[in-house]
C-alpha cells in the first residue's frame, strides 16, 4: 500500500481523527470496504452523503446520544453533482467552525479499476452521463486531483484485496484510539444434548472433564458458582487442558486478527450446558478480557441443563 500523509493537515487533525473522518476517492478503489471497517470499529457511518450536509453531520458527534460512538465516518464520491466544488466549500466551512476532519483518499491504478469494473459489471457513476468506462475513469481522476492533494492520507489499493484493505485500516485506527483489539470474540457455553450452536466457528467438547452433576451437593448449582468451578479445575487434567486451551486461543486470535477477521464465535460444550461448559467459558472470558479482547458471553443452555 502506498500511503501519503500531508504533515500540515495531519498535525491539525491528529487530535480529531477519531471524531470525524471523510472517506472519498476514485470509484472502485475500496470506499465501501473502508466504511464497513469503520463501522466494525464502532464509528457512526453514513455513505453517499451529500457534501453540503457534512457540517451538519459532523455536529452530531457532540450529542449525548452519540457518545458511545468513537466518531463519524462519512463516505462521499462522484455520484453527487458538482462533488469536487461542494466538498471543497464544505471543508472550508468546517475549518471556519474549528472542525478538522481527517480526509482519506482511496485510489488505484487505471488498469486495476478497469479490471474491477469489468469483473463486477457495475457501471461507473460517470457512465450514466454517456461516457465509456475508460473515459469515465480518466475524467473522474482528473476532476479529483485537487481533493487528492488536500487529503491527509492517500491509500493506493491497486495490489490490495478486500482483506488487505481491511487489515490496513484496522491497524491504523483500532490501534490508535483504543487498547481493545479489533477482533471480537463471542463465547458460547452449550449442552450437546440440546444441539451445537450453528454460528460457532470453533467448538470444544468438554465432556471428558470431571462432571459435577454426579456430586449431589453440586448438582443443583451451575458453573458460575465457585464451588463447581473449584471442583472442575481441581483436577490435574483440567488444569492441563485449561493451559493448552488458553494457549491455543491466544495463538489463534492474533492470527485471525492479522488476516482481517473481525468476529469469531467460540463454543464450549458439555452434556447439559450447566456445569463444565459454563465454568470453562467464564474462565476464558476473564483471560480474554485481561488481554484486551472485546468479548461477549452467552450461556445458551444454562437454565435447561
Amino acid at each position: 500500500m502506498k500511503t501519503l500523509v500531508k504533515s500540515s493537515r495531519r498535525d491539525q487533525t491528529e487530535g480529531c481523527a477519531a471524531k470525524v473522518c471523510i472517506v472519498t476517492g476514485l470509484s472502485g478503489a475500496g470506499k465501501s470496504t473502508a466504511l464497513q471497517v469503520f463501522e466494525d470499529l464502532n464509528y457512526f457511518v453514513v455513505d453517499g452523503l451529500p457534501a453540503i450536509l457534512t457540517l451538519e453531520m459532523a455536529n452530531l458527534i457532540e450529542l449525548h446520544s452519540m457518545s458511545h460512538f468513537k466518531g463519524i465516518a462519512l463516505g462521499m464520491d462522484m455520484r453527487q453533482a458538482n462533488f469536487p466544488d461542494e466538498i471543497n466549500e464544505t471543508l472550508n466551512a468546517m475549518s471556519r467552525k474549528g472542525i478538522r476532519p481527517l480526509l482519506i483518499f482511496l485510489e488505484a491504478k487505471p488498469q486495476e479499476l478497469f479490471r474491477r469494473y469489468a469483473t463486477t459489471r457495475r457501471p461507473h457513476p460517470l457512465e450514466r452521463e454517456g461516457m465509456c468506462l475508460e473515459a469515465a475513469l480518466t475524467a473522474e481522476r482528473e476532476s479529483l486531483v485537487p481533493l487528492r492533494e488536500m487529503a491527509d492520507i492517500v491509500i493506493d489499493t491497486s495490489r490490495y484485496s478486500i482483506h488487505d484493505l481491511r487489515r490496513a485500516i484496522q491497524k491504523r485506527w483500532s490501534g490508535s484510539h483504543s487498547k481493545l483489539r479489533s477482533i471480537r470474540v463471542n463465547l458460547i457455553s452449550f449442552g450437546f444434548k440440546y444441539g451445537v450452536p450453528r454460528e460457532a466457528d470453533t467448538v470444544f467438547d468438554l465432556r471428558f472433564l470431571p462432571n459435577p452433576y454426579f456430586v449431589e451437593e453440586l448438582r443443583p448449582l451451575s458453573g458460575k458458582d465457585q464451588a463447581v468451578a473449584d471442583y472442575i479445575f481441581a483436577s490435574p487434567k483440567t488444569a492441563e487442558f485449561r493451559s493448552r486451551l488458553i494457549g491455543l486461543l491466544c495463538c489463534m486470535l492474533p492470527l485471525m486478527e492479522s488476516e482481517g477477521r473481525y468476529r469469531v464465535a467460540v463454543a464450549v460444550g458439555c452434556t447439559g450446558g450447566r456445569h463444565r461448559s459454563v465454568a470453562v467459558a467464564e474462565e476464558i472470558l476473564q483471560v480474554l478480557r485481561q488481554s484486551d479482547y472485546p468479548v461477549s458471553l452467552e450461556h445458551r443452555h444454562l437454565e435447561l441443563g
